[in-house]
């Protein structure tokens, strides 16, 4: 599996109508090449990789004839994924289903159109010969095969796609085409000209943006930054399904952020509706947490090993360091993608769906955001106080290590819902949520160094029985428990930085 950058504008056409030449842009003009291209369009039946901008296709014809998968990634530009053609005509590849299976989730790919295209392209090259740009006059003759009936369309389109040019040049090339009669396309992609409405899908139950004195509803901004997070979910799921650098950072914290919303605005949200959402993504917290943890302490453990001597490091400490965590992580990565290929997953994901389509909002939700949020996230942030004198007051240790994590838990919320209200709240609201994250951060080093030393104190056991020095493995325990003693001493401080901030603007 190959991935490409892909940056091309597309203009439409009339029939008959001549181009200019594109040599003005600069440089020279290759031969004509002419090919013919047809693709058959894979998607849900309801077109859900069209409704993200997600194009899924099997193409033959052309130099890059194979399973092609574009995914957005900013103006103009798109990440394509591709595959070679194989023997399979309708089956898609399960690498390329795993890419989309948070959108697609349990349904089926079925064909859903299929193009036939007549083109013929020219690249523009600089004085060396190095191709900046191509230009495809393509003839398109596209049939739909969902809805109602099947839908047939023919027109005209011109792609410029940037390759060894710079999007200065991509404007230059653009100018002359629009110069000379032609229209940006309207259409994200050829398979969505097809479609129609069917890619647009219905559009989105959202309230009224604004109140009567002009300032946006407390309803319309959590909205807006609920879809933010499910897009990031959506995002995360594929590199967590790939096992790749991070894997877990992106749909943890999305996660995360969205369970602490739900949260922090139920007032603003009927509680029947999300208190079952919440209770779910509890459930995938716990399961990415695991994942998270194992990752962790891998990378922790790793950087420690590596700055200890060369004999050290590379002797039996760092072998067993990595096969036991290694094999930890293994095990955690099967249990993550067992999960998000589950039915419970995919039932959250079309729940978040429901909640974005069909708001569950209160009458409060519709009053001004700037008065409305302030005060929740000012409770949220009283839960930290609370969560420390109940820490405070822990006689056993392990009782304490238990509440800090409550601690710990209530400023990750804290901080999230501060995030969530910086359109509103600005400065103010930053600034509290640093100073969460600043306390998050020094409780989430001390949990850390705990659990490197207690896997290492078990290394030394196990090396122990096995007639192996277990010294070395007590000497890195004993440099985790001071870690752990310095961040329970940046406790105090952090704790007061950010008690002191609520108190000042957040006191509700």
């Amino acid at each position: 599996m190959t991935r490409y950058r892909e940056i091309e504008r597309k203009f439409d056409a009339d029939p008959g109508m001549p181009l200019p030449d594109p040599s003005g842009a600069g440089g020279t003009v290759s031969e004509a090449l002419e090919s013919k291209l047809d693709a058959t369009y894979f998607d849900t039946a309801d077109a859900q990789l069209a409704r993200h901008r997600i194009t899924l296709r099997r193409r033959t014809g052309g130099a890059d004839a194979g399973w092609h998968l574009k995914l957005p990634a900013g103006q103009d530009e798109r990440t394509e994924v591709r595959l070679p053609l194989g023997r399979a005509t309708s089956a898609v590849p399960d690498a390329l289903v795993r890419v989309v299976r948070a959108i697609v989730r349990d349904h089926p790919l079925v064909p859903i159109a299929t193009l036939h295209t007549a083109r013929t392209e020219r690249r523009l090259l600089d004085a060396e010969g190095n191709a900046l740009a191509s230009i495809a006059d393509d003839t398109v003759h596209g049939r739909r095969l969902t809805g109602e009936a099947v839908a047939v369309s023919t027109w005209r389109e011109v792609e410029v796609e940037l390759l060894d040019g710079d999007r200065s040049f991509l404007d230059e090339v653009s100018g002359r085409l629009r110069d000379a009669g032609l229209t940006p396309s309207e259409s994200s992609s050829k398979l969505a000209r097809v479609l129609g409405d069917i890619a647009a899908g219905p559009p989105p139950a959202t309230p009224d943006a604004m109140s009567q004195a002009g300032r946006a509803t407390a309803g319309a901004v959590v909205l807006e930054y609920l879809q933010e997070q499910v897009d990031q979910l959506v995002m995360g799921d594929r590199d967590a399904r790939a096992d790749e650098s991070g894997p877990v950072h992106t749909i943890r914290a999305a996660t995360c952020r969205l369970g602490s919303a739900l949260a922090t605005y139920r007032p603003l949200l009927d509680r029947d509706r999300i208190d079952p959402v919440g209770k779910e993504l509890k459930w995938l917290g716990q399961v990415l947490d695991r994942s998270r943890d194992v990752e962790v302490l891998h990378r922790r453990l790793g950087d420690l090993v590596a700055a200890q001597p060369d004999e050290l490091a590379t002797g039996p400490v760092g072998r067993r360091v990595d096969l036991e965590l290694g094999d930890r992580r293994r095990g955690t990565h099967t249990d993550l993608v067992a999960a998000l290929e589950g039915d419970r997953y995919f039932r959250l994901l079309d729940a978040l769906d429901d909640l974005l389509a069909d708001p569950p909002l209160t009458a409060r939700a519709g009053k001004q955001a700037h008065k409305q949020l302030p005060a929740l996230v000012g409770r949220a942030a009283q839960r930290v106080d609370r969560a420390a004198r109940a820490a405070a007051d822990d006689a056993s240790p392990q009782a304490r290590g238990q509440g800090l994590g409550e601690v710990a838990q209530s400023a990750r919320r804290a901080r999230y819902a501060a995030e969530s209200a910086i359109p509103v709240a600005g400065k103010p609201a930053r600034r509290l949520a640093d100073r969460m994250k600043s306390l998050q951060d020094v409780l989430g080093e001390h949990r850390d160094a705990l659990a490197a030393r207690e896997l290492l104190l078990e290394l030394a056991a196990a090396a122990h029985l096995q007639g192996e020095d277990e010294s070395p493995f007590a000497v890195l325990a004993a440099l985790e428990r001071t870690r752990a003693i310095d961040a329970r001493r940046a406790y105090g401080p952090a704790l007061r930085k950010a008690s002191t901030t609520r108190r000042r603007r957040w006191t509700r």
